[in-house]
């Protein structure tokens, strides 16, 4: 069994030897400052420790698990336009440091990119594994515009949120981990075992994010704390504080969103302190609790030696307990 150690090293020096520096210089550059901006990289690290885990060659794996590290970050590039985000773990997003158009287009080719090193497969998986990232790419997709359909929806709820976060996070952990248990060649009933417990536990990461987002720390976090309030984001949190206010309560969240002009300080603070006040960060840990001894208990199914299994268990404790 490999560490976590070392799978981090073999993903990190893979990255470091690959060339996404050509020309045109402005098109690329973008692409190697995204890269380069020291992400936790989990999906890849969860497609070697899958493949690992079934006792495949990680080495098979190391190119598609770029691959959809490539996805990821192609996605961000092109969420962060949408939500108009000034920080990307801790540093200028790119539609900020160069503009829109520079974000669209070098997103669009970390996308071909993605494609490229996925397809660096064995050539007898290659259907199989072009079949689920496509897949999970319609489907971040799908999550992305029900993202942006909630903006306007005057009535969103929770469970409507939950399947958005489903789609636009949940499937691409859940995909990382069977596509290395496809290259390691698992039996498919164990494959699907583990992308469902990915769908667990991608789902008690966002929702670990949305908890951040309003009681993380941002020297920690990466980002600016409040932004999900300042957009007047339907996150878990934000539901669940409208589901649970009443009275003079519920009269206050609505001037607060509702309300233009309060400065960003302000409404952030104030958020927060009724979030507190109605339990929002107690209910937003209890339902990443649940999610977790779901994919728990779907983990133990696994018919694995549970010693091979050491190294997955604790990356997704720390995927649920992370503090940025």
């Amino acid at each position: 069994m490999q560490t976590l150690e070392t799978l981090q090293e073999r993903i990190a020096a893979a990255f470091a030897d690959s060339h996404f520096q050509q020309e045109p210089r402005k098109l690329y550059e973008p692409i190697c400052y995204t890269l380069n901006l020291g992400g936790k990289r989990i999906r890849p690290l969860l497609v070697l420790l899958s493949c690992d885990l079934f006792g495949g060659d990680i080495e098979k794996a190391v190119y598609p698990a770029m691959g959809l590290e490539i996805f990821h970050n192609f996605t961000l590039l092109h969420d962060d336009i949408m939500d108009k985000a000034l920080l990307r773990r801790g540093m200028a997003t790119v539609h900020c440091k160069w503009n829109d158009n520079t974000a669209i287009l070098s997103g669009d080719t970390m996308f071909v990119l993605a494609y490229e090193y996925v397809a660096k497969t064995d050539a007898s998986l290659l259907p199989e594994v072009l079949f689920l990232f496509n897949d999970t790419a319609r489907k971040v997709c799908e999550g992305q515009q029900y993202d942006m359909d909630f903006e306007t929806l005057p009535d969103v709820s929770i469970d409507q949120y939950m399947m958005m976060i489903r789609l636009k996070t949940a499937v691409l952990i859940a995909c990382s981990l069977k596509l290395g248990a496809v290259i390691a060649g698992a039996d498919p009933l164990e494959a699907n075992i583990i992308y469902d417990f990915g769908i667990e536990l991608g789902l008690a990461f966002q929702l670990q994010d949305d908890y951040l987002d309003a009681f993380g720390d941002t020297k920690v976090f990466g980002k600016a704390i409040g932004g999900d309030i300042l957009t007047n984001k339907k996150t878990y949190l934000y539901l669940k504080a409208f589901q649970s206010a009443r009275g003079d309560d519920l009269i206050r969240l609505k001037r607060l969103y509702t309300t233009p002009g309060i400065p960003a300080d302000e409404k952030t603070s104030q958020v927060i302190e009724l979030y507190r006040k109605l339990g929002i960060d107690e209910f937003t840990r209890k339902e990443i609790n649940q999610h977790h001894s779901r994919a728990s208990f779907l983990f133990k199914e696994l018919n694995i030696p549970d010693d091979r299994k050491k190294q997955l268990r604790t990356l997704a404790r720390r995927m649920v307990g992370r503090k940025k």
